[in-house]
């Protein structure tokens, strides 16, 4: 289905969405000393919030980031040589469960934002902790009172793998001692499943907001991909809105205006006999999702029309 500019998100409005739906990136800094930046990098998974559209990062004290993030840190106050400062962080749209495992077998990455800047210690411990008590709070609240027709979207989805409140809770709870950075971020580019890059310009990202249904994405694409028969709805939704004869289905990604579905359809033989091939697909919502509740009810609408539409082209209706 090829989608518009009014059924898609812009470039900058995915990567908020995607800084907003993940809890954990890759942060990189580059090793430095007295004689300046050695340009040697490391990279380890950290965990991170939003605040005020800017990720604040928890590293554990015994990485060597804050060797060279706290050494660079020092020298300014010594007043000694500028040291690099500089670092980058990436974070990929949530791709939990099965839809992993698919990802991996089919080599595709899946979306992702990509960020260069500078890594700056955060001297307020407490203002970001609280900060950190408010969004776990926040989506436990929401969670709870989620209706019906939400929670029966989000049954299947593996709480470990997809809550964005119990991975953050063990910053909390936990017996590991972090050091929290603000990262400052001075550019900013889209990574496309294709590996394609879009740079971001920065007023467009500010002027961005983030989707409601953000945080909770990992639990509605799981929820949806560890379930049997939302999935063959996909599978309908792939061949009565689409003409395509999906032989299987997984949600790759959901937002507001609509949602990404991979559907495995005939490809080209090979000498084994017929061949298959993971294609993405967009569907547009009718309307805009406001919020989850929004979400989750257009597509069980979707689901219901769907299997009317192929009970009475089957003749049962």
């Amino acid at each position: 289905m090829k989608a518009n500019r009014a059924t898609v998100l812009t470039f900058a409005e995915k990567c908020k969405n995607i800084l907003a739906s993940n809890w954990q990136g890759h942060l990189n800094t580059i090793k430095a000393d007295a004689k300046g930046s050695k340009e040697d990098i490391y990279t380890s998974k950290v965990k991170y919030i939003l605040r005020k559209g800017k990720p604040y990062i928890w590293v554990p004290e015994k990485e060597l980031h804050n060797v060279f993030c706290v050494f660079f840190l020092l020298l300014i106050l010594l007043q000694n040589m500028i040291i690099d400062e500089r670092g980058s962080f990436s974070v990929t749209t949530p791709y939990p469960g099965p839809l992993a495992s698919l990802l991996r077998s089919i080599k595709t990455l899946p979306a992702r934002v990509a960020m260069t800047g500078d890594v700056v210690p955060h001297k307020d411990e407490k203002s970001a902790a609280e900060s950190l008590r408010e969004i776990i709070l926040s989506e436990q609240n929401a969670i709870s009172d989620f209706s019906y027709t939400v929670s029966g979207v989000l049954s299947s989805s593996n709480i470990h793998d997809t809550s964005r409140s119990e991975n953050l809770k063990t910053l909390l709870e936990g017996d590991e001692q972090y050091m929290i950075y603000k990262f400052n971020p001075r550019s900013c580019v889209f990574v496309d499943g294709n590996g394609s890059t879009h740079e971001v310009d920065f007023e467009d990202m500010n002027s961005s907001k983030v989707d409601r249904l953000a945080p909770l994405s990992a639990k509605i694409i799981d929820g949806i991909n560890q379930s049997e028969a939302r999935r063959r709805a996909l599978m309908l939704f792939c061949l009565m809105y689409l003409n395509a004869n999906a032989k299987d289905a997984y949600m790759l990604s959901i937002d507001r205006k609509g949602f990404n579905v991979l559907g495995k359809v005939s490809g080209p033989a090979s000498k084994d006999g017929p061949g298959y091939q993971w294609k993405e697909y967009r569907f547009s919502l009718k309307e805009e999702a406001r919020d989850v509740e929004t979400f989750c009810r257009q597509l069980v609408e979707m689901e219901e029309e769907a299997v009317k539409q192929i009970s009475s082209c089957s003749g049962l209706g």
